[in-house]
């Protein structure tokens, strides 16, 4: 249950965009939630926007009293004191609406779609071309956060889409990116 929340705003700096400085604290709250290995937290981003593009500088971290205290007495933030400021954990307020955050995913590698048709239907490379022109490329025109996964390594753009409002919240379980396909997170 989304009961409670802790906000973890960005504070100016000279020196490093804020866009890093998310980036930065978004990459160390993955691995915490990979070693916590659960599914009972989320995350959002109250100043999501779509014109302009971005995130904002507030990092939204919503779960249980427990789980957040859990995640909370890992050394995650280690690094980023100086960059952030937490809140102290509060409870998520009554009656706001609900709304699901998911990461989307864009078929932008005409290359490597063509070399998946030519393993999966046997194609040659002339064949898979008159398929999967280059033309075919998906661009997103979304709010990302440039990541590493903590399981592969491979370094991609987390795009992440914001669903329309909705009452009352849908339940489900969350990645270790803090995002669900099914599940809504309060919205306020």
């Amino acid at each position: 249950m989304l009961t409670h929340y802790i906000d973890i705003q960005l504070r100016p700096d000279p020196e490093f965009a804020a866009s890093h400085l998310l980036a930065a604290l978004y990459a160390k709250l993955h691995r915490a939630l990979v070693q916590l290995g659960t599914d009972q937290l989320a995350v959002g981003f109250p100043g999501y926007a779509s014109k302009p593009l971005g995130l904002g500088q507030v990092l939204r971290i919503l779960g249980s009293a427990d789980g957040l205290a859990k995640l909370m007495a890992l050394p995650w933030l280690s690094g980023m004191t100086d960059h952030v400021q937490v809140s102290p954990m509060a409870t998520v307020p009554a009656g706001v609406t609900h709304r699901q955050l998911s990461r989307v995913q864009a078929k932008s590698s005409p290359e490597r779609l063509r070399r998946r048709q030519m393993k999966r239907h046997g194609l040659t490379q002339a064949q898979a071309l008159d398929r999967i022109p280059d033309s075919a490329a998906q661009t997103l025109k979304l709010p990302f956060l440039p990541v590493r996964s903590a399981s592969t390594g491979q370094v991609f753009r987390l795009f992440l889409r914001l669903g329309p409002a909705s009452v009352p919240g849908l339940a489900g379980t969350f990645n270790a990116y803090g995002l669900s396909a099914t599940a809504t997170i309060p919205w306020f």
